[in-house]
């Protein structure tokens, strides 16, 4: 007996415990996570593209085909090494020309604290339920919570359910759906997926990585038909920018149609919003140069909708814009069959709309960091959710006076509120009577401003005047041509949004053992503004008569104190009046 038990002992100690999961349905969280579906509101079915009332609307296909879930999408933050995914689909696995990983696949990108995008490589399972592993997953220094994930669904398949797994010891929470108005995509099967490897490799989910803006997947399989049912529904959603991509679709004898309904479906969008409109070119054949019915055909739809387009410039429909054929670019090797797009097809798809985008949205692009938007998460607070509460709170009430920048502006006062408030007093009485919003940031860079002015913050609302206080965490990182540049366009970037706006952009505020550079860039800054908005120069206030940061106006050499608070507030008082 005492042998038996020994060995039951024994083996119980070398076989090695499987790691206990926790499991966690999208469909069950307290607020809407899936990403990409414009009418979060009200019913729709479970991952699909449409509300359900669109049924007794659209043709059978269409329906059938916006079941699917291309372009949908789940965030989610955790410091987990592994994650596991299960679900089930109600289709076939694969296509002849589109593999299983692409019609049925998942596909996991991660976002690390400093905004930089990484694809976590997964092994799956095709069966019954579809099973998906990401392990290995580590983490850069100090990202103790983790990073954010966002998770795209199948392209050609409807999902049952899905269950998202990590171990019992992992952080884990869903990001809400953001509140920034999206991109709207309506078009053919080239824009529901097909023929992506993978669903991160479709177009539309490479501008979403990339432009980092959300993106509403309308396109429907043989289905981009320019129909009035389709531009009703378009015409409820707000939008940051419409894209009609229907051409392929609508080739050779098919393109008689294309003229009036292009009309009717742009004066229907304008009934309802004022958000750009991109109208979209056939992008052509394979082998439109060994076949010239192939290049007519395709030519025959350009042609209709440059004339559609040219009589919406003549009728003075503001903000119509245009991608043609050789603007899209996509090589012969670009296609699988010759219409569909490889994922070289995808990339070069998906790279022609970003430029085109960036230039209707007035979103440059630089080659140095402080230049190139980006997120970031390195302090405990939320800073996603905390870019969520600003959009929110301007959509729920229009600021008069912006104030812009990083923790040293976050933690003075105001809303939305930080958890700590180190000069309420001199606010409160700076700003008395006026509503003021905090568009301050801890630990906010230089880039993350601008990612964060791209993403909605100075949108929907005119303000009177804004105050910029930022640079102080590029020090470390960067030149002082970089981040006077950094800054010049995050003013250019304001300028745009806000022109009724008078700008006032701070020097940067005196920092222990910097105090010598910092009034050097300040200089060369104050040089660089001079005449397109207002400078104001608080270092000499902040700092002994030797140029040194005055100890007791800060804490611990960076951040103002109640004090040094209460001296930039009656520094700023004539300009706020």
């Amino acid at each position: 007996m005492y042998f038996q038990s020994f060995l039951v002992v024994l083996i119980f100690v070398c076989v090695p415990l499987k790691a206990q999961y926790k499991w966690f349905n999208p469909l069950q969280a307290n607020y809407p996570v899936v990403r990409g579906q414009a009418w979060q509101e009200e019913p729709i079915a479970p991952y699909a593209r449409l509300p359900l009332r669109a049924k007794e609307k659209v043709r059978k296909p269409l329906w059938d085909l916006s079941c699917q879930s291309a372009g949908l999408s789940i965030a989610f933050r955790s410091n987990t090494p592994e994650i596991k995914v299960r679900y089930v689909v109600k289709g076939a696995l694969s296509m002849a020309h589109m593999p299983a990983t692409g019609v049925s696949g998942i596909d996991l990108y991660a976002t690390d604290n400093d905004g930089r995008e990484r694809w976590c490589a997964g092994k799956y399972s095709m069966r019954d339920t579809i099973t998906y592993v990401f392990d290995g997953l580590s983490y850069a220094a100090k990202a103790t919570n983790g990073f954010e994930y966002q998770l795209f669904l199948p392209l050609y398949n409807s999902l049952s359910w899905l269950e998202i797994g990590v171990p019992e010891n992992s952080t884990f929470h869903f990001l809400p759906v953001s509140q920034e108005k999206p991109i709207v995509i309506y078009g053919t099967s080239i824009a529901q997926g097909a023929c992506a490897s993978r669903p991160g490799m479709a177009w539309g989910n490479i501008l979403n990585r990339k432009s980092e803006h959300p993106v509403v997947n309308l396109g429907f399989s043989g289905n981009g038909l320019l129909e009035k049912e389709l531009f009703d529904l378009l015409s409820e959603i707000d939008a940051k920018l419409f894209i009609i991509d229907c051409m392929p679709n609508l080739p050779g004898e098919k393109a008689k149609v294309i003229y009036d309904r292009t009309l009717a479906g742009v004066r229907k969008l304008r009934e309802n919003s004022k958000a750009p409109i991109l109208l979209v070119e056939h992008d052509g054949y394979a082998n439109d140069a060994t076949s010239e019915n192939a290049e007519e055909s395709y030519r025959s739809a350009n042609r209709e909708l440059r004339e559609a387009y040219n009589a919406l410039q003549q009728e003075q429909i503001e903000n119509i814009y245009y991608l043609t054929k050789e603007e899209i670019g996509i090589p012969a090797d670009g296609m699988v069959d010759g219409v569909h797009s490889t994922d070289l097809g995808m990339q070069q798809y998906a790279e022609s709309y970003l430029k085109k985008i960036r230039e209707i949205l007035h979103e440059e692009i630089g080659t140095i960091s402080t230049c190139i938007p980006c997120k970031q998460q390195r302090d405990p607070y939320d800073w996603y959710g905390r870019h969520e509460e600003v959009l929110k709170l301007n959509r729920q009430e229009s600021p008069e006076i912006l104030m812009i920048g990083n923790s040293i502006t976050h933690y003075w006062a105001g809303e939305p509120a930080a958890g700590q408030q180190y000069g309420k007093a001199a606010w409160d009485k700076l700003f008395k009577n006026k509503i003021v919003h905090n568009l301050g940031f801890g630990w906010d860079k230089i880039e993350n401003v601008l990612w964060r002015i791209y993403h909605g913050e100075l949108d929907g609302f005119k303000a009177n005047k804004i105050f910029l206080l930022i640079g102080t965490n590029n020090l470390l990182f960067n030149t002082d041509e970089e981040i006077i540049l950094g800054i010049l366009q995050i003013t250019e970037a304001i300028k745009v949004r806000q022109p009724q706006a008078q700008l006032f952009v701070l020097g940067i505020l005196p920092r222990t053992n910097l105090e010598k550079r910092i009034q050097q860039l300040n200089r060369q800054l104050c040089e660089s503004i001079e005449g397109s908005c207002t400078y104001i120069n608080l270092f000499h206030l902040l700092t002994d008569k030797d140029g040194v940061i005055s100890s007791s106006l800060f804490r611990g050499g960076l951040h103002p104190n109640e004090k040094g608070y209460e001296v930039i507030g009656v520094a700023l008082k004539k300009y706020v009046k």
